[in-house]
């Protein structure tokens, strides 16, 4: 069962249950040949910096050939390097390294649509009689002439393309350069289980599945409903709810075949990307546990922040896994808003001790360890498409370079970087806040550091503490040998804690600096967006 008041928990031995993720968008961590663009080797010299810090494993966005319409979620070949990012043999030498450092390596995968520059797309746009044709979805236009249902792009506009030499239509979730594969021919789904294996035969400890829930289309093509929730200023796909376009119930014997694969190799994981309410959500883990390790759990992205919003948040979360189903937690990715330029800087910290304290496998967005906020983005140096189809939805300012250090270009590149840095460079970046004690950057090592020292914080149970103070979340971590009390104070007021239970406790971290080794008995004052972790002085309990 999920862990709650009063409960234990089964102590897992994977990797991935006691690790921390790391996410890399590879165009933006570090260029080696002087391009502006990152690389494979950039990120092979960047390995002892992510040992430095604490992390377990690697998570790479795609690198694989691609015309680069969507960056790389448009693949060209599932089984090659891109030459802006390196060669196979760069790849390989990264995985070599990154396990001499006992480092993992997870492999984004991009399985639901191909680029239409894949030779398979090629081949069955050729002609009706293509023996690949059923590879991809086509549909003959509507009766009165038109797409053949009213499925939207997630990028705007319809989704689908007519193909005028066949005089059909075929069908993409995101960019018309971007079409989607046919899940139910059995021969793409052995295609990509022969892709994952090639992967996985190179050494790659797991995948992040892209649109995971987008892999099964309704066999009718049904139209989907009207949102009655829909807003002018949100992105036009809300128009309509995608009860026919994704989360099909046929998608579950897709991802257990992919799992399948997977388990044929020692402790590899799978990552489920679902943009889902909880209650569908967990639903990827398998009536079994036999689909995704990971569904993608993007909660706090999504759930307004404040503490009795992110505490009733936690406790739906917990209650709703299934029997042994084992929790995540992420912040931030390439495709929302960095976690600062949403809160502010201040509570950022309170955000980064809440990721690294909950229950379950955390994942880390580069640049969230340095504070990187919202990087305006001129104009003339847009490069996200689905900004230039729908202004205001744009994901470059999440997708800026890393920033090393002071020097030009902020030690990402000898040349002009393909987006903008922060206008803060020169004292945001590693070097300047390694060695600072007071940095996020020193915050985020601690509390990697704290997790791989004590069991409780990485594989413990949860409760939640019921304090009654408005503005506050506190809870637990335990397990038979500590007690951990968390206590995050989201407003930007002072407030008093009561610790009720008569307990003595120190204190272990304090998101501002300062106070470490503190003994508290009966309460504590907590500043303005001050979070504490508190360990119980006496036996766990």
């Amino acid at each position: 069962m999920a862990a709650s008041e009063g409960s234990g928990v089964r102590r897992p031995t994977a990797w991935w249950q006691r690790g921390t993720v790391y996410q890399v968008y590879p165009r933006s961590f570090q260029d080696t040949n002087g391009d502006g663009v990152g690389d494979l080797r950039g990120i092979t010299a960047r390995l002892d910096y992510l040992a430095w810090l604490g992390i377990d494993a690697v998570w790479i966005s795609p690198i694989f050939p691609s015309p680069m319409a969507d960056f790389g979620y448009d693949v060209a070949d599932y089984c090659g390097i891109d030459p802006l990012f390196g060669t196979l043999e760069d790849f390989d030498a990264l995985v070599a390294q990154a396990h001499r450092r006992r480092l993992k390596v997870i492999l984004d995968f991009v399985p639901n649509h191909t680029s239409i520059a894949h030779p398979w797309f090629q081949e069955a746009r050729a002609s009706r009689q293509s023996p690949r044709r059923d590879w991809y979805i086509w549909r003959d236009p509507a009766p009165g002439g038109g797409p053949p249902n009213n499925w939207l792009s997630n990028f705007g506009g319809p989704a689908w393309t007519f193909d005028a030499a066949s005089g059909q239509y075929y069908y993409h979730a995101f960019l018309r350069e971007q079409p989607d594969l046919n899940w139910r021919n059995p021969a793409v789904r052995a295609a990509m289980h022969d892709v994952l294996r090639f992967w996985l035969d190179r050494g790659v400890d797991g995948f992040r599945v892209d649109v995971i829930w987008h892999l099964i289309k309704d066999e009718g093509f049904r139209d989907n409903p009207a949102n009655p929730d829909f807003l002018a200023h949100e992105p036009e796909i809300n128009r309509f709810t995608q009860v026919y376009s994704a989360d099909r119930p046929e998608v579950f014997d897709v991802i257990s075949e992919m799992r399948r694969v997977l388990d044929a190799y020692e402790e590899r994981v799978l990552i489920g990307e679902i943009y889902l309410p909880i209650e569908r959500l967990v639903a990827y883990y398998g009536p079994n546990l036999d689909c995704a390790d990971l569904p993608f759990n993007f909660q706090l992205i999504q759930t307004p922040w404040r503490a009795d919003a992110v505490a009733e948040l936690v406790q739906n979360y917990e209650a709703a896994l299934p029997e042994g189903g084992w929790p995540n937690w992420v912040l931030g990715n390439h495709d929302r808003p960095r976690i600062a330029a949403r809160i502010g800087p201040d509570q950022a910290r309170i955000a980064a001790i809440l990721l690294l304290t909950l229950r379950g496998t955390p994942t880390l967005y580069y640049g969230d360890e340095i504070g990187l906020g919202h990087v305006p983005i001129p104009p003339e140096r847009v490069q996200d498409p689905w900004e230039r189809n729908e202004p205001g939805h744009g994901r470059d300012p999440e997708r800026t370079p890393m920033q090393w250090d002071d020097g030009d270009n902020a030690g990402f590149s000898d040349a002009e970087p393909w987006l903008p840095l922060s206008n803060d460079y020169r004292t945001r970046n590693v070097d300047s806040l390694r060695d600072a004690s007071g940095s996020i950057l020193t915050l985020y090592r601690i509390l990697l550091a704290l997790r791989r020292e004590h069991a409780a914080l990485a594989e413990g149970a949860y409760r939640t503490c019921q304090e009654g103070v408005d503005g506050v979340f506190a809870y637990e971590r335990y397990d038979a040998v500590a007690t951990f009390r968390i206590v995050l104070n989201f407003t930007d007021e002072d407030r008093i804690c009561a610790l009720p239970d008569g307990a003595a406790w120190t204190v272990l971290l304090c998101s501002h600096g300062g106070r470490g080794g503190d003994r508290i008995d009966g309460r504590t004052a907590l500043r303005p967006s001050e979070g504490l972790v508190l360990l119980r002085a006496d036996a766990a309990g």
